[in-house]
């Protein structure tokens, strides 16, 4: 047996058909019914049965039979490429929020793919907090970065970034000085982020007033687009404030409520049973991250916050 006559038979499998399949395989028809004789001759058994005057081809028994074996070849194979290609690579998944991504991971992917030596294949997931919790509970990712604190029997939590938060606005905004109380600004003019729970009640109390905002995004990529528009604000982590600065003309200011909003607090999950593959890739990717954030100084898990760099970029 070899690949090519596997995944022809799995091709059959799925398509039904032998014109279908030599089509998808970008094979001539001769060709894949060759493959299936091959296998056929080799297992000693026929794995489908054509009629006359049909173009479906029905699987035998022994056809029914051979698919999961068949699959678990395929799986085999694969792991055994990634043993060979392997070498001193790691490998991890890693899950995080959007904004996350975005604001604070961004540069670290660039800076790992600009290494000269590539140890890690990273794959990155985006999703909602409790939408990762659930993927590392069942083991679909290695590493997790969210900024709610959920209970997870089998997760553990651990702060690994507290930030700031300020108002940021549009470059062409009515009210520009270095702190701004929110009933300065125009409340129909809010693009708000539910940041997480906190923040939230931190909102309806001091900011909204049980204002309903008139928009509300859940994604960077809207926020950076919707404060192109004049005179519209919102309050956002200093992460987000400085990526945001970096990729279109706005203003930054502290918040001068007597009250001030709660900090984002960015949390690193770990399952408490990891998986002993991928424990290597995490200490090293966990190692740098924590290089970088005390390297990029947003914030803090124990200690102050220093205003030098909003205040540099206003």
């Amino acid at each position: 047996m070899n690949l090519s006559e596997i995944e022809t038979f799995l091709m059959i499998v799925k398509t039904k058909n032998i014109t279908k399949t030599a089509d998808n395989l970008f094979l001539s028809q001769p060709t894949v019914s060759h493959r299936l004789k091959l296998l056929e001759d080799e297992l000693g058994v026929k794995l489908i049965s054509r009629k006359k005057g049909y173009k479906q081809i029905e699987l035998t028994t022994q056809g029914e039979e051979f698919i999961p074996i068949a699959e678990r070849w395929i799986s085999i194979w694969q792991e055994m490429q990634m043993l060979k290609d392997k070498q001193e690579k790691l490998y991890l998944t890693i899950g995080c929020t959007d904004t996350l991504n975005s604001a604070i991971l961004f540069d670290l992917y660039r800076s790992m793919l600009d290494e000269e030596k590539q140890i890690m294949n990273l794959k990155v997931k985006t999703h909602y907090s409790h939408e990762i919790y659930s993927l590392l509970e069942r083991h679909d990712i290695d590493l997790g970065f969210v900024y709610h604190y959920l209970h997870y029997k089998n997760v553990i939590v651990e702060p690994v970034l507290r930030e700031r938060m300020y108002i940021i606005q549009s470059k062409n905004a009515e009210v520009v000085k270095p702190v701004i109380h929110t009933d300065d600004l125009d409340i129909n003019r809010e693009i708000f982020m539910s940041w997480e729970a906190n923040y939230q009640i931190w909102h309806n109390q001091w900011v909204g007033k049980e204002h309903t905002p008139r928009i509300q995004v859940d994604t960077f990529e809207l926020l950076l687009h919707l404060l192109s528009k004049e005179n519209m604000w919102a309050i956002v982590p200093v992460s987000v404030a400085e990526r945001i600065s970096s990729l279109r003309p706005v203003t930054i200011s502290r918040i001068g409520n007597k009250v001030k909003p709660p900090e984002r607090v960015t949390y690193k999950i770990k399952h408490k049973y990891p998986n002993e593959a991928t424990l290597k890739a995490v200490r090293v990717f966990e190692e740098k991250m924590e290089e970088y954030i005390v390297q990029k100084d947003w914030g803090y898990v124990a200690g102050s916050l220093s205003d030098k760099k909003i205040e540099e970029n206003n």
